[in-house]
């Protein structure tokens, strides 16, 4: 089944402190991780390639505005009643339609699923009483997917490792925008933006009236060239020659509608097998029935006759700023907190001691495996200067067998801590045997001096 986090480990929905007081509050948008961006304090929601709606802008402004001055204009006065008003009106609100749809589909939250603030508890295992990081050991144990039943069909649903959670059937993660989207079809580069389960039926929209338009403009530049090849009785290509804007606008409506009419059809034709862009292209249903597939009619009704789904997002709403650790400069260098204590025990002359570092690297790791060392001599901990080298390979080695947060790392660190303590007793003994020596031979040579004297 599809587990859900609490509402409360989302970075999207608002938090209040308690009782201190001291977190400082500031808008989701504000401390959101993908890679929107947000107009009007939050309100809009856009695509990190928001520019390219200009572009888009442009390329349907331009054309439609070149036909009003040089073409339509000149229907105003073929018709009665003055009814070639209309030819202009008509260009100008496909237009206007056409744009309406263009910002309503990029500037609206295509149905971001809100990453977790912490990865889900594995199955089978108990909950301890304190959260645990975003990557920690146990979100290696996670199965990378799992089964739901939808309609009788078995589906697998996938666990993402950015959002730190199980994305619900259909819903996959965006590498542009950095977010996983309900019902995914394709992220659009002409709207900078996400097409997803909230904004899909605006963007069909978008490119039906992109399509109507390039067929509305096509159609009257050639009635327009008819025209004047009626009125001066003259050769069609002496009527194109006459109207130069003609000829631009036919050729680039041409152009266009293959692209914009042939996005048309294609997606005309998924709605009507339930579809999407992404899952067409995967070939997720040439071999396997479709468990969300209602018939034609059904599907069309899902997509044009049901309520827009609401944003699981509250952008606006204030939440705790996540608390950030600025990293230190040491020598010019980024320095971390274990660095910066070897730092401060080398600057007041203390020769920092090797398994401490490793200590502050493990953390907590050590306290729930037991495996905290101590001694009882910390100058003993020191190498030896021969095997200085051998010890750094060893802890990068260490580092090397480290996957995924496994115990491996804690247990090979205390195993290297344990051979230098037994190689540093060896050291200590030959030592105390060297001192008997020399104490004896001192004894001698004290008693063959006096002896002498005698």
């Amino acid at each position: 089944m599809l587990e859900l986090q609490p509402s409360d480990r989302r970075p999207g929905t608002p938090s209040y402190s308690g009782g201190g007081g001291g977190d400082e509050l500031i808008r989701t948008y504000k401390g959101w991780k993908g890679n929107n961006v947000f107009f009007c304090g939050g309100r809009l929601v856009f695509g990190p390639d928001a520019r390219s709606i200009l572009i888009t802008i442009f390329l349907i402004t331009a054309p439609v505005t070149i036909f009003c001055v040089f073409v339509a204009r000149k229907f105003i006065d073929d018709f009665p009643h003055h009814r070639g008003v209309s030819v202009l009106a008509v260009a100008i609100g496909l237009n206007l339609l056409d744009l309406i749809f263009l910002l309503v589909t990029s500037g609206r939250d295509p149905g971001i699923i809100p990453r977790n603030l912490y990865p889900p508890e594995p199955e089978g295992i108990e909950i301890s009483g304190e959260p645990r990081l975003a990557h920690t050991p146990t979100q290696s144990r996670l199965p990378r997917t799992k089964d739901m039943i939808v309609n009788g069909i078995t589906v697998k649903i996938k666990y993402c490792d950015t959002c730190m959670l199980y994305r619900p059937p259909r819903a996959s993660h965006c590498s542009i925008c950095n977010n996983c989207v309900e019902k995914f079809d394709h992220h659009c580069p002409w709207l900078g933006q996400c097409i997803g389960l909230r904004n899909y039926r605006f963007y069909f929209m978008f490119i039906l009236c992109s399509a109507l338009l390039c067929i509305y403009v096509h159609v009257f530049c050639w009635i327009y060239v008819k025209r004047i090849m009626v009125g001066e009785k003259i050769s069609i290509w002496k009527s194109l020659i006459k109207t130069p804007a003609s000829i631009a606008l036919i050729i680039y409506t041409f152009i266009s509608v293959w692209f914009v009419g042939g996005l048309t059809g294609f997606h005309l034709y998924l709605m009507s097998t339930n579809q999407s862009t992404y899952e067409n292209f995967r070939y997720r249903y040439d071999r396997h029935e479709n468990p969300f597939n209602k018939g034609i009619l059904g599907n069309f009704m899902e997509v044009f006759c049901t309520s827009v789904a609401s944003s699981k997002n509250s952008f606006r709403a204030k939440v705790s700023k996540e608390p950030v650790i600025p990293p230190r400069l040491v020598n010019g260098a980024m320095s971390s907190p274990s660095l910066q204590k070897v730092s401060q025990d080398i600057e007041m002359g203390r020769k920092p001691v090797w398994h401490e570092t490793v200590d502050e690297e493990l953390g907590d790791m050590d306290k729930d495996m037991g495996t905290a060392v101590t001694s009882r001599d910390l100058s003993r901990m020191l190498p030896p200067e021969e095997t200085e080298g051998r010890e750094i390979m060893h802890s990068r080695e260490s580092s090397r067998g480290r996957r995924g947060g496994s115990w491996e790392f804690s247990g090979r660190v205390n195993e290297d801590l344990r051979t230098r303590d037994d190689e540093s007793s060896g050291i200590d003994a030959s030592r105390d045997l060297l001192v008997e020596i020399s104490d004896a031979a001192t004894v001698r040579s004290r008693t063959g001096t006096g002896t002498g004297r005698l």
